[in-house]
Parts: structure tokens; sequence; C-alpha cells
């Protein structure tokens, strides 16, 4: 009854997202299979933890539009989050949530999932409001190179300031509603591993992340095969296969393990 009613319940805030427009068609179709098994085997507490991602996600996304304009050209997908996102951010937590039918009451379990979703979430807080700040980033392994607005790699104060926040959130609902007793000790791992894995993105992005370029306009973009302006892209660096889903997804992965081998 309970896997019954946690997919009920995906399917209808997954809807509510399509009509948001915050979920293509198939990020809602993603979103059902992930919300019905975290809902469904993990419980209300598992549910809390995915929605504050979610929620906060979705509205740090439609927030300051205006002054994030021009910066979509940049980022390999819209608003709209579709079924490769839905995974990445969220795949590695449904896992844990599928791995407490198994090891029930098992704190590892909680932790992994709790991290997972702090990185993912430190990521995107980081992402929504990083580009927010007034003066230019600068990429992670050059500290001293200053680089344009959305690009993958790049760190400012008020980035990681929001990456540290959006962790934290992650982090103190971890203790507030775990399904068993936890030390709040728990909760600082968490955010420090979420942090520590919305620094590892920003790693990977400067690094082997598929970075490509577009020729008409001259700028370098995560957008394949195609850029904004409909010119075709070329591989600039990185690894072809590494596109921000899965960047996201070890995101999420360092987080995990990172927890996991502290709790």
């Amino acid at each position: 009854m309970q896997i019954f009613t946690g997919f009920l319940l995906a399917s209808l805030i997954a809807f509510a997202a399509y009509r948001a427009h915050s979920l293509s068609a198939s990020g809602a179709l993603g979103a059902v299979l992930v919300g019905g098994v975290i809902f469904g085997i993990g419980g209300w507490q598992w549910a809390i933890l995915l929605l504050a991602f979610f929620i906060t996600s979705s509205a740090l996304t439609r927030a300051f539009k205006k002054r994030k304009r021009g910066l979509s050209e940049k980022f390999s997908k819209g608003g709209e989050r579709d079924l490769g996102q839905v995974l990445g951010n969220g795949g590695l937590a449904t896992l844990f949530a599928a791995l407490w039918h198994f090891f029930p009451g098992e704190a590892w379990v909680w932790a992994g999932f709790a991290a997972s979703l702090a990185a993912v979430n430190a990521d995107t807080w980081a992402t929504e409001l990083g580009v927010l700040n007034p003066h230019p980033p600068r990429l992670i392994t050059q500290p001293s190179k200053s680089v344009e607005k959305g690009t993958s790699g790049a760190i400012s104060l008020v980035g990681t300031a929001a990456a540290l926040g959006g962790a934290g959130l992650i982090g103190l609902l971890t203790v507030a509603v775990a399904p068993m007793t936890v030390s709040p000790a728990l909760g600082i791992l968490v955010t420090l591993a979420g942090l520590g894995g919305s620094l590892v993105d920003s790693l990977l992005g400067a690094t082997v992340q598929a970075i490509y370029h577009c020729p008409t306009c001259n700028k370098e973009t995560e957008r394949h095969p195609t850029h904004t302006c409909g010119a075709a892209t070329i591989l600039k660096r990185g690894w072809r296969w590494l596109d921000n889903d899965w960047v996201n997804f070890a995101c999420a992965a360092f987080g995990a393990l990172l927890t996991i081998l502290l709790v």
C-alpha cells in the first residue's frame, strides 16, 4: 500500500511540475520513478529530503530570470528538467531508497541517501545563485583566471556560500527527520560532503566534462549537437560521453561515498 501511495503522490507532483514547466515530459516520467521509489520504499522522511531538493532547485531556477538572461547558451539544457537531469540528480538517491528495503534501519543507507541529495542541492544552489555574483568567477583549476559567468568549472565566493547553504539545508533535515536516532554530527558530515560534491562537480567541469565551441557565436558551451543559435557545436575539450548529467551523478556519488566512509 505504501508503494502504491508513493507512486500516486509522485505522479501528482510530477504532473504539477510538468504543467508548471519545471519538468519536460520525459523528466516527469523520471520523477514518477524516482519519487515513487523514494516515497514508496523510504517513506515520508525520505520524501521530505527529496522535496526539499526539488522545490528549492525549481524555485531558484525560476528566480532572478531577468538577471540570468543570456546564460542559457552556456548550459546544456534549459529550465525544464528532462529524464537525464532527473536521473543524474536523483538516480543515486533512488538506489539508496531501494537499498533501504534490504537494509532497513542501517544508518549508512540513510546517510548515503542524504549526502547524495546534499551534493546535488549544493551544486544547484551554487549554479543558480553563483551567476548573480557581480564579479566574474574564477576557474577552479586556475584561481587567478577570470572566466565568464556560467562557465563550467567556474567558482566564486557567492556560489560557494550558496553551495554551503544548499548542502546545509539537507544536512539539517538529515537529523531533523531521520527515520532512526542519529547524531547531530551526521548533519555536519552530510553538509560538508555535499559541499565537497559540488566542488568535485566544478573540478570535472573544468577538466574532463565535454565542452563544445560554437563557431558562429564564438562561445564555449555545454550544448550539443547545436547551439542556441542553431549552429553545430564542435568538441573543444573533455570526454565526449561525460555530459552534465553524468557530472551531476558523479557529484552525488562523491558526497554519498565520502559520508558512508566516515559515518
